[in-house]
């Protein structure tokens, strides 16, 4: 017998949602079924979304394929005439049970008009099916409307999920051996603003570390620079347990085209914001989402994103060439050519490489908190890879010394 299959690509939220959508699958014993949660972030993640349903149709001409996820959410005609799909769920119906028991003959497509929710309802999980690291939702949606970014329409408005539930969410989890988590969702900067009593990510965190004692490491999603509130910083100064290494939603080095984006933050607050969190948390290591080759992008734009990286000490760096995203106003800016994108996107990559090499090249001789994930390998408490010959259980952290690197990875030993 044919067992079913989740095929998760995108985010971290698509990969907590995959496992809610596993205990689904579970409870209505489907058998031959293959679930791909897409996403939609960029045209090349679409396009990877088609190509994984149809490699799937030729591997298993007989299965049952179902298409969830942001890029369905957005543009769910398109995958149901695809002649390999046979049901298509929305990013709210993917997270109904009753959508897996249902008899799909024929094509069927089940999706709502997400951008209509205003409310959300917290998921229980008792375990994650790795061990190793649970992902916590905490939110849903966004508020803001880059020109560039797709994702709201995929995903609809900011809801909030109330800071009880993720208590005993996370105590559950650490009942059950998990020892690392991490905070997700679309747009966590944003947490509790839809509250009556309004609240912030800060506050939330705060209350996870103090109400939660046994919960080791807590690591954030991607934060937007410009609402990272003063309670956050204070848990960073105050908790060891809050892991010493942020990732931020940077996108540009350059005003204007921070302006074009739509975004909420400049050059200045980057550099300042990282500054004042390095003066309670000297330790910490900063990672940042950053777009080459954004419409009216400049080269003289361009090397201000360069020089940013600098500014700020960014040292791990996600790098995007723009995408142009249908239904986005940044479609209708002048834009910049395809090579030229993916040009100043290798450069800007170089830069990210170079920034981690010597942040590397500091770590050689030092000790290290490693979790340990599978064959052989962890990360640090600072989000570094690690490679460790000894085989050491999954789900254990152990004290080890840095002995090298190949630009990529760590190599550690286990101390004596």
């Amino acid at each position: 017998m044919n067992k079913s299959e989740i095929i998760t690509l995108g985010c971290r939220l698509n990969k907590f949602e995959s496992e809610i959508i596993n205990g689904h699958v579970e409870a209505a014993d489907l058998n031959n079924t293959y679930i791909v949660n897409t996403c939609a972030v960029t045209c090349e993640a679409v396009r990877q979304a088609r190509q994984e349903i149809r490699s799937l149709r030729r591997k298993k001409p007989d299965g049952k394929i179902i298409v969830t996820g942001c890029a369905a959410q957005i543009d769910p005609h398109s995958f149901s005439m695809m002649p390999e799909v046979d049901l298509v769920l929305g990013n709210e119906e993917k997270l109904n049970a009753e959508n897996y028991i249902l008899d799909t003959k024929q094509d069927q497509v089940f999706v709502s008009d997400i951008m209509k929710s205003r409310e959300i309802s917290g998921h229980s999980i008792s375990r994650f099916r790795s061990r190793t690291r649970a992902l916590i939702q905490v939110q849903q949606g966004c508020d803001h409307r880059c020109t560039f970014c797709i994702i709201p329409f995929g995903r609809g408005n900011s809801r909030s999920i109330p800071p009880d539930f993720l208590i005993d969410q996370i105590r559950n989890l650490t009942r059950n051996g998990h020892k690392e988590f991490v905070l997700t969702g679309v747009d966590i900067s944003s947490y509790g603003h839809d509250f009556a009593e309004e609240s912030t990510l800060g506050k939330m965190v705060f209350c996870l570390l103090d109400q939660v004692p046994t919960l080791e490491r807590l690591r954030l999603s991607s934060l937007d620079p410009a609402v990272i509130d003063e309670a956050l910083i204070s848990s960073l100064a105050e908790y060891p347990r809050l892991m010493p290494h942020l990732h931020l939603s940077v996108q540009s080095g350059n005003d204007i085209i921070l302006k074009r984006m739509k975004r909420r933050h400049n050059r200045r607050n980057v550099a300042d914001l990282c500054d004042r969190i390095r003066r309670v948390r000297p330790d910490i290591i900063f990672g940042a989402d950053l777009i080459a080759g954004f419409p009216t992008e400049t080269e003289e734009m361009f090397q201000d994103t360069l020089k940013l990286v600098d500014e700020a000490g960014l040292t791990y760096l996600h790098v995007f060439p723009y995408s142009p995203r249908d239904g986005t106003p940044a479609v209708s800016m002048p834009q910049v050519p395809i090579g030229l994108r993916k040009e100043r996107s290798k450069r800007l990559r170089e830069k990210g490489n170079l920034a981690k090499t010597i942040y590397f090249d500091q770590l050689l001789g030092s000790k290290a908190n490693v979790l340990i994930e599978e064959k052989g390998r962890g990360y640090t408490e600072h989000y570094a890879p690690v490679q460790i010959s000894q085989k050491l259980e999954s789900g254990s952290i152990h004290r080890l010394r840095i002995t090298g690197h190949n630009n990529q990875i760590l190599s550690a030993e286990l101390l004596p």
